[in-house]
């Protein structure tokens, strides 16, 4: 007969447990509505409405095609459940955004 029973093992919990939430930063692509949008204008609105919990660490325009350039902008956000959701619902309701995508995703060490 074979005894699949464990040994009994008492555990102590620690007198004082931290557990620190990492950090992610998170490449956003916005995509304006046009190439007449004023990328400028654009990140002053973005930033203006990013969550208290997410922080802007810098924008970046990257060219696409025919004259119309893409607004990448990098968050710095806590490592939790539902990541930058907030962020990208908060840019996506900016005015001359056509959309918004993640691009990258990296957690800070």
């Amino acid at each position: 007969m074979l005894n699949t029973s464990a040994p009994s093992v008492a555990f102590r919990a620690p007198d004082v447990m931290v557990i620190n939430m990492g950090e992610v930063a998170a490449k956003i692509r916005v995509m304006p509505e046009s190439v007449d949008t004023n990328l400028d204008n654009l990140k002053e609105e973005i930033a203006k409405v990013i969550p208290e919990e997410a922080k802007i660490h810098g924008f970046s325009e990257e060219d696409i095609a025919f004259g119309l350039k893409a607004l990448n902008v990098v968050v710095m956000i806590g490592d939790h459940e539902g990541g930058t959701e907030a962020t990208e619902q908060a840019i996506e309701k900016v005015k001359g955004v056509e959309s918004v995508s993640v691009v990258e995703v990296g957690r800070l060490i």
